[in-house]
């Protein structure tokens, strides 16, 4: 086995797959929508929205809720989307121990 053609695959493997992080949005929703977050493909947030509805001075942990379910649900998109993207590329690679 080449290890040097082994090591070219791979840095084109990363780089498509930083690429890809750079790309790829996902919107996650809370409470009926009334709080929208935004990732990128590496799950780094890249926007919210936040609805006056969802602001209660009296119960902030509320607002707390809705936006780590929002984050949680964006992630899972995310996490889908990256997994399409990565079985492409790594599809054609046959490296012993790994099973891609």
């Amino acid at each position: 086995m080449d290890m040097r053609f082994l090591m070219k695959q791979a840095q084109q493997v990363q780089a498509k797959l930083q690429e890809a992080q750079h790309k790829i949005r996902a919107e996650g929703t809370a409470g009926g929508e009334i709080v929208k977050v935004t990732l990128n493909g590496a799950k780094v947030l890249v926007g919210i929205s936040i609805s006056k509805e969802a602001i209660d001075p009296d119960d902030p942990s509320m607002l707390e809720d809705l936006i780590m379910a929002a984050y949680g649900d964006a992630s899972i998109k995310v996490g889908e989307a990256m997994a399409e993207v990565t079985g492409g590329m790594t599809a054609g690679l046959n490296i012993p121990g790994f099973n891609f």
